[in-house]
């Protein structure tokens, strides 16, 4: 194979050296067998795995010779019996998968442990260093890397000088190659494991095989999904020949090792470099579900889980439970979502609502129950028919009061709700809200872990950052103004710069007590924001505070003055503008404490 330095005829009986490898390539008869066993030759021999449990590994190569077998006793055809590789690691479904390709007839070649399971399970197999003549060596990274392997995976059936080739090696072809991979994405999210030992779990045999065998997908059926057993034994029995079920097949196989690769090369970015973004960035997402539509009827739409290592355990919208109601929309996803990730950054029993991923009404009380019906207080007409979220348990008594909590507006009208959001729900809970209605949506949530990275797409490419994580509490509030807030005053005006980065820019929110009274968003213009917000507010925004999400450009006969005038006690927003000063003047003369806190929080 490697080179010719002997031939043997029929009559002459081959001269070898001691302490030499003797490759062998064709048939060989079995005297032939006996005298190789008899001499001090290290050999390997490539052919079909029935005369191959006769032989063993190679030893060792200082040298190579080959010898050729006469043309009668070398023929070998490679594309004779139909041949299934099997290497799992995830041996879900193995016995019903081999036991099925045995009763189609097909050999079963397999690795380890792997092997040993079918075994177990009453299935025939040969193991593959039988076909490699090569024992599994360097603690299992060298097993199926071998020409006799790869050979017959990617050998072309319709190249006659492929199958030549695998005549004249002894190679026989693989019909299906069924593999996974090593539980790298398990083994290192687990947390605490050592950098040698994610090396370790890299899996190498395993992706070379897949892409080898989804690049020859015409000859090769390749499966690495446990839950499409079924439909390649079937696929198998029908003895069908259908280009579109194997493409799909390749697609599946490749994507399984891209996914793969995606998992390693973010595991190991952050094992080097640390940074948040790297020069190229791979994002494996797993869809979860198709939806009815996208944002409107006549777009179509999906939704994709993020598989990635800095997502497991990380909480969110897309891990949540759902325990009742019509299936998720795309509209519903993005409000939940606005409504989860408003709620969970207050410490106290805390209702959030939102409409079109703008919190209509928020309110913060020891008792969840009068937080609930300050919240819907705020905007009735907005919370009608827009997501409800707590940031405690859901127990019998919150659950009865959503039930039949009736519209502040006319007093009769029963709230209704898309979604219904929370941590937890108690048993009577849960049971009481599946009553309200068929479909409400009742979903159960983990908090969001900070320090995520958001990604937001534009045209041709994706913007990332870290994700807003800033409270209160980190947070320097400081007096600008001559007056100063009192407590309560700094109280309200911490709940609003909460309240309002979750809204909309351009954003102004109103709020006292712990309760959010009225809120303006996405106007262009600033001005027009705070009249919103203020109408909203009613006779309630006299002594309230007021939180801009950005810098007021203009104070007098605009939004400063205004808030001023209208009985705002307390203004606190990031600072700024070249006319801070005009707004700190402002607020002085109509006796109004302002404060700046050096952060922006822009939501566009």
């Amino acid at each position: 194979m490697l080179g010719l330095a002997t031939t043997a005829t029929a009559t002459t009986t081959p001269t070898v050296a001691k302490n030499r490898v003797l490759c062998i390539s064709g048939r060989v008869q079995p005297g032939f067998v006996q005298w190789f066993q008899s001499s001090s030759v290290a050999f390997y021999h490539s052919f079909s795995p029935s005369l191959r449990s006769n032989f063993c590994p190679v030893k060792g190569m200082a040298e190579v010779d080959t010898i050729s077998i006469p043309e009668a006793q070398s023929q070998f055809t490679a594309s004779g019996n139909r041949q299934a590789l099997i290497s799992l690691s995830d041996k879900k479904d193995l016995a019903f998968l081999g036991k099925g390709l045995q009763s189609l007839g097909y050999s079963i070649i397999s690795t380890g442990g792997t092997a040993s399971s079918l075994e177990n399970a009453g299935v025939s197999v040969t193991k593959v260093e039988q076909l490699t003549c090569f024992p599994e060596m360097l603690d299992g990274r060298v097993k199926t890397l071998h020409p006799n392997i790869h050979g017959g995976i990617l050998a072309r059936r319709d190249k006659k000088h492929h199958m030549e080739a695998l005549n004249k090696h002894g190679i026989g072809t693989f019909d299906v190659v069924v593999v996974n991979l090593y539980p790298f994405y398990d083994k290192v999210s687990s947390g605490g494991i050592e950098f040698e030992d994610g090396i370790e779990n890299v899996d190498i045999g395993g992706p070379a095989m897949i892409r080898a065998a989804a690049k020859n997908h015409k000859d090769v059926l390749v499966v690495v999904d446990s839950q499409d057993y079924s439909a390649l034994l079937e696929f198998l029995q029908g003895n069908q020949d259908d280009q579109l079920f194997r493409r799909k097949l390749a697609w599946k196989a490749f994507q399984h090792v891209a996914s793969y690769d995606s998992a390693v090369s973010e595991w190991l970015w952050k094992q080097t470099e640390g940074d948040k973004f790297p020069p190229s960035l791979t994002v494996p997402l797993s869809l979860k579900s198709s939806l009815r539509y996208g944002e409107n009827p006549h777009q179509k739409a999906a939704f994709y889980v993020d598989k990635s290592l800095s997502e497991v355990n990380a909480g969110g919208i897309a891990t949540a439970i759902q325990h009742h109601g019509k299936e998720m929309s795309y509209n519903n996803y993005l409000d939940a979502d606005a409504a989860w990730n408003c709620v969970s950054e207050f410490t106290n029993p805390t209702c959030v609502i939102v409409k079109h991923t703008n919190p209509c009404g928020v309110a913060s009380r020891d008792d969840i129950l009068e937080a609930y019906r300050l919240a819907v207080k705020a905007d009735p007409g907005s919370a009608f028919g827009g997501i409800v979220a707590f940031n405690i348990e859901v127990d019998e008594a919150l659950a009865k009061e959503i039930r039949e909590f009736r519209s502040p507006n006319d007093g009769k009208t029963r709230m209704f709700y898309e979604i219904v959001v929370a941590p937890k729900y108690s048993r009577k809970g849960l049971e009481i809200l599946r009553g309200k209605s068929k479909t409400l949506r009742i979903l159960e949530a983990a908090k969001n872990k900070k320090g995520k990275f958001s990604l937001r797409q534009v045209g041709g490419g994706w913007l990332a950052q870290d994700s807003d994580d800033l409270t209160p509490e980190d947070v320097q509030f400081k007096s600008v103004s001559g007056k100063a807030p009192q407590e309560s005053e700094l109280r309200d005006a911490e709940f609003a710069w909460l309240c309002v980065k979750h809204v909309k820019s351009n954003a102004i929110v109103i709020a006292k007590n712990n309760c959010m009274l009225g809120m303006g968003s996405g106007q262009p213009n600033r001005l027009e924001s705070l009249r919103i917000a203020t109408r909203k507010a009613g006779d309630e925004v006299k002594g309230a505070a007021l939180a801009s999400d950005a810098f007021f450009p203009f104070a007098w006969n605009d939004a400063v003055e205004e808030a001023c005038k209208s009985g705002i006690s307390v203004i606190v927003e990031p600072g700024g503008s070249i006319r801070d000063g005009d707004a700190i003047d402002c607020c002085n003369k109509y006796e109004v404490s302002l404060l700046f806190t050096d952060v922006r929080h822009f939501r566009h």
